[in-house]
């Protein structure tokens, strides 16, 4: 079992940044790659990036050039830098850690952008 906990939600005005954690404890010496997603109130849960265990990123279309993410493998810890923000960045965030034996959630935690 792997338990992810996101940290550093808020609120911020657009153009803003923000900087989420996702930290996972439990069997964590078998973890593949780490994913934040996003769902917003009244739509779909969606992919907003993912890095693989040897860093390679992938961004959704909505956030290259804005967002960054990254891993530090010592602690566990997957950051997402989110610059340049947007009212229409406003969701939950959550953070999705894959292992050999599937995949777990975090709690998430609210980012709002206000214009």
């Amino acid at each position: 079992q792997v338990q992810p906990v996101e940290s550093g939600g808020g609120l911020v005005q657009a153009g803003g940044s923000l900087r989420l954690s996702c930290t996972a404890s439990g069997s964590t010496f078998s973890i593949n790659a780490i994913a934040w997603h996003r769902q917003a109130p009244g739509k779909q849960r969606e992919l907003v990036a993912s890095i693989g265990s040897g860093g390679i990123t992938n961004y959704a279309d909505f956030v290259k050039g804005r967002f960054i993410i990254s891993r530090d493998n010592a602690k566990n810890t997957v950051t997402l830098q989110m610059n340049s923000l947007k009212p229409e960045d406003t969701a939950v965030y959550y953070c999705n850690v894959f292992n050999r034996l599937g995949d777990y959630w975090g709690q998430g935690t609210q980012v709002t952008v206000s214009y």
